[in-house]
C-alpha cells in the first residue's frame, strides 16, 4: 500500500493488539469496500500518523504497552480531526464512560454486529470533515 498523506485520508486505521481481531475486522470492512490499515501496536500507528492523514481511527482500548484510551490521547495532539471508534472484549460500564468523555465517535463490544458496526464506520468517516467528536451510543 502506498502510504502518502493524501492517498490515506481514506484509509481506517485499525489499531488491536490481537491479530486475529485485526484480521477479522480488516477482512469485515474490506469485503464492504472500506480500505483498512491494521496494526498491531500502537507505536507503530503513531509512526505512520505522522506521515499519513487519517480520519477514522478504530482502537482496542486494553492493548500493551500503551491504552487505547492513551492513544486517543495522542491523537487528540497530533491529529485532532481523526474520530476514533473504541473496541474492547472486556465488559467493563466504565469503559464506554471513559470512551464518551474521550471523545469517541462510538463505542463496541467485541464480538460486534456487522450490521451495526458497519454502518456507524460509514457514518464517522462522512462526519469526519466536521467539527467536534460526537459520540454515538451503541446500546441495544
Amino acid at each position: 500500500m502506498n502510504s502518502t498523506g493524501s492517498q490515506s485520508a481514506d484509509v481506517v486505521c485499525l489499531v488491536d493488539d490481537d491479530a486475529s481481531i485485526r484480521r477479522s475486522i480488516t477482512r469485515m470492512l474490506e469485503f464492504n469496500g472500506v480500505k483498512v490499515c491494521a496494526f498491531g501496536e500502537p507505536e507503530v500507528f503513531l509512526a505512520y500518523l505522522s506521515a499519513n492523514v487519517v480520519r477514522l481511527a478504530i482502537l482496542d482500548i486494553r492493548m500493551e504497552p500503551m491504552t487505547g484510551f492513551e492513544l486517543r490521547a495522542h491523537l487528540c495532539t497530533r491529529s485532532p480531526q481523526t474520530r476514533v471508534i473504541f473496541i474492547t472484549a472486556q465488559e467493563d460500564e466504565t469503559a464506554e464512560l471513559m470512551a464518551k468523555q474521550a471523545g469517541a465517535y462510538a463505542f463496541f463490544m467485541k464480538p460486534f454486529d456487522a450490521n451495526e458496526f458497519l454502518p456507524t464506520v460509514h457514518r464517522a468517516l462522512e462526519h469526519s470533515q466536521a467539527d467536534g467528536s460526537a459520540y454515538e451510543n451503541q446500546e441495544d
